[in-house]
Formats: C-alpha cells, sequence, structure tokens
C-alpha cells in the first residue's frame, strides 16, 4: 500500500458500520462468482481491494485492550518464517484449540457477539486472538499476525488469524487441527486486519462494500 494512501484509509475504514462474525454470520456480504475465487486463490498470497469496514466486536475489543492492537511501526516486509516458526504456528494453534473449550458469546457473556481473550471457552475470533497474543509474546512481528474474516463451508460467518509470511499466507483455524496455506481451505475470504496499523480492516473480495472496488487501484490490486 503506498503511504499516500495510508491517512485516507484509516479515515474511511473508521467512518464505515461494524459486521458481526460467527454465530452471526456474514450474511451481507455478497458472495464472489466460482470463476472470481479462482483467479483469487491461485496465489499463495492474499489479493486486497481497498478498505474494508472493522466489525463491530474488533472495535470493541480495541478499545478494552489498547496494547492488543498496537502497530509494530512499520514493518511493511513480509516476516521470512524459519522452519522453527513455522512449526511455532502449529504448536500455538494445536495447543489453543486443545485449551479452549467451544462455546458461543451468548453462552459465555450473554450478548451475541464480544471479542476476548479467552479464559476457557470462547468462539471463533476469540481462539483467533488467543494465538495472535501467545505468537506476539514469542516475537512474531504484528504486522504479520492478521485477524481475518472468511465465510465457511456453509456459507456462515467465521474468523480465523492469518500469518503473513515471506513462504505464503497461512491460515490458523480453531476449526481445523493443521496449520494451511489460504488457498488450501474450504473457505471464501471476506476482509481481514491491514499489516501496515492493526486497526485498520482491508476487503479480499471486491464486492465487500462499496468502496472496495472504486479504490481497488490504489493496492494495484496486488498481494498485500
Amino acid at each position: 500500500m503506498q503511504r499516500v494512501h495510508y491517512s485516507a484509509l484509516i479515515v474511511i475504514a473508521g467512518m464505515l458500520a461494524s459486521t458481526p462474525v460467527c454465530a452471526q454470520g456474514v450474511s451481507n456480504i455478497e458472495k464472489p462468482d466460482k470463476a472470481e475465487r479462482s483467479s483469487a486463490q491461485g496465489s499463495s498470497f492474499m489479493r486486497i481491494f481497498g478498505p474494508a469496514q472493522p466489525p463491530h466486536g474488533f472495535v470493541r475489543f480495541c478499545e478494552a485492550n489498547q496494547s492488543e492492537c498496537m502497530s509494530d511501526h512499520g514493518q511493511e516486509s513480509r516476516f521470512d518464517a524459519s522452519a522453527e516458526r513455522l512449526k511455532e504456528l502449529d504448536d500455538i494453534n494445536r495447543t489453543v484449540n486443545k485449551d479452549v473449550a467451544p462455546a458461543t458469546d451468548l453462552e459465555v457473556y450473554g450478548v451475541n457477539e464480544y471479542w476476548t481473550l479467552p479464559r476457557t471457552r470462547g468462539d471463533c475470533e476469540d481462539y483467533a486472538l488467543q494465538k495472535r497474543h501467545n505468537l506476539i509474546s514469542k516475537g512474531w512481528p504484528v504486522s504479520a499476525l492478521l485477524m481475518t474474516v472468511v465465510r465457511d463451508e456453509k456459507g456462515e460467518g467465521h474468523a480465523v488469524l492469518t500469518a503473513r509470511t515471506v513462504q505464503g499466507d497461512f491460515i490458523l483455524d480453531n476449526k481445523i487441527e493443521d496449520v494451511r496455506m489460504w488457498n488450501k481451505t474450504p473457505y471464501q475470504f471476506v476482509m481481514r486486519q491491514s499489516y501496515l496499523n492493526p486497526k485498520v480492516w482491508v476487503a479480499l473480495d471486491t464486492r465487500q462494500g462499496p468502496l472496495a472496488t472504486a479504490l481497488s487501484g490504489l493496492e494495484n490490486q496486488s498481494a498485500e
């Protein structure tokens, strides 16, 4: 992303409304057709198409946990993960999946959407937030660990963690034990955090919001 557009993206993203994920689904986001999805998933790296609205639960999480949403100040290059680092992805994915019992926000907190670091129970975004937290504590850069919203195999909203590396974009998922390349999952990718600023989100689908296609030229439709 060119720096000249960075401030504009922050302002636009902050003005947009919010979208719930997980149990509530992502029903207001149009699905890409098969040809578009096949083309986008041919690369090991995701392609972005301008700004997207951050989920409301994520915005509230950042307000309550500012240290979890701080930038690492301009680390723009992809993280070159060694074999040991890639093994950390697998270890943490499996550990968190084992340690946290699945439960909806309504069951645990009495509300439909609540993003947080889980204690013993949580839903999809809680798993992803915990994995991100654990990897950062092991020295992974913030810019390499991006919360991501997808449509799952049932067409419902789901949150996962993307590890953005030189080797490709890997997905840590509470529904799958193995860490997989993003294009080896059964999901349709909707939006994720920007690597430039963890409070800003970007579209992974050209149909994600009225501004996405119009602003896709700012990214030159390149891999982020």
